[in-house]
Order: C-alpha cells, then sequence, then structure tokens
C-alpha cells in the first residue's frame, strides 16, 4: 500500500485514510461527515475541468472540492 492525497487516489481504487491534513475549523465538519482516521474511503467521479470528486465514505456519497480532498491522506490499496 502506499500513501497518497485523496485527490489523487484513481477513481474506484479504496483508500484507508490515514490524516486529515486540516486546520481544526474545517476538520471537524470533515469528521461529522465521516473522514475519520481508518474509515474506507472511495472516489466515485470527478467533475470536467479540475471540478469537485464525489467520494463515498462508508454508504455515504459526498462531494468534496479538490484542494479540500488533497488535505485527506489515505493508504491506497492495490
Amino acid at each position: 500500500m502506499t500513501m497518497v492525497r485523496l485527490s489523487e487516489l484513481p477513481m474506484g481504487q479504496h483508500g484507508i485514510i490515514e490524516d486529515v491534513d486540516a486546520e481544526e475549523h474545517f476538520r471537524q465538519p470533515l469528521q461529522a461527515l465521516g473522514f475519520r482516521i481508518g474509515k474506507e474511503v472511495r472516489p466515485i467521479r470527478q467533475a470536467l475541468f479540475g471540478g469537485p470528486l464525489q467520494v463515498r465514505v462508508g454508504s455515504v456519497n459526498i462531494m468534496l472540492r479538490r484542494n479540500d480532498a488533497a488535505l485527506i491522506h489515505v493508504w491506497a490499496e492495490g
């Protein structure tokens, strides 16, 4: 397994969250949405021209700006 940013994880590939490198005022809402260390995450699709990513965390789909997804470090499986 290799460590990558969530924004760099290929579509459909699973990863395990290792770290959320965000300031506290942004980390708390991310954690409330399910972005916690040890949780499985998978990018589902991306908007054109560097737009937001649709990400599945557990059974929830969430849209994240690409620069926000870059704050989440994951272990890429495979």
